[in-house]
């Protein structure tokens, strides 16, 4: 078995998201993280003086696709609907990453309440799946406001590593949304394909 980002969810994704938690208790704070939503890290001159300090201290940030997740992630949680913030994160740091919900078991457990409608999430996640990473930080604060409206949670440490390996991995991660979705969304897994025409056998 290797160390490969792949392989396991560093535990520093998690500590973050309790980092971004803990900063968003100051209404001020938490108004300044939201200003860099969908924003490139060269326009999010206001969440600096809180992300570059830890991130120095925590993870290699020289690789773009990664500091972008960190800003970007960090302005979804701030910019969260108030009935979201009223609740408290689950630690699920113990569990391996690749075992906790994705992206795509959220929008696949919004589909089965009913809070998105499964032609507008599946498209959602196609679309995303060939786009840039820059794209897609520009598609998550509308995607992720609708989920959280809707009472479904995001694992947010889970989100970052995604988004962190985007460029490099993003046809895998494309693919573990997809599977995750249609696990969720579907009851029995399997999607209704019958139809009233007769059997070709029977014409």
């Amino acid at each position: 078995m290797t160390n490969s980002p792949v392989a396991a969810a560093p535990p520093k994704h998690d500590r973050f998201i309790s980092y971004v938690h803990d900063l968003c208790q100051d209404n001020r704070t938490r108004a300044e993280l939201r200003r860099g939503l969908g924003l490139p890290v060269e326009r999010c001159n206001y969440m600096h003086r809180y992300l570059v300090p830890w991130l120095h201290q925590h993870d290699d940030v020289s690789y773009p696709d990664t500091r972008r997740a960190y800003y970007g992630v960090a302005s979804l949680i701030a910019a969260r609907p108030r009935v979201a913030r009223q609740t408290e994160p689950a630690d699920a740091s113990t569990t391996a990453w690749y075992l906790r919900p994705n992206l795509g078991s959220a929008l696949g457990e919004a589909v089965r309440k009913d809070v998105m409608k499964p032609g507008t999430a599946e498209s959602a996640l196609h679309l995303m799946s060939r786009q840039s990473s820059d794209a897609v930080h520009r598609a998550l604060p509308a995607l992720t406001r609708q989920l959280l409206r809707g009472g479904i949670t995001v694992d947010w440490a889970v989100l970052l590593r995604d988004l962190s390996w985007w460029t490099q991995d993003r046809d895998a991660t494309a693919t573990r949304w997809l599977d995750q979705y249609f696990r969720h969304s579907m009851p029995t897994g399997i999607p209704d394909t019958t139809t009233d025409l007769p059997e070709e056998n029977e014409r």
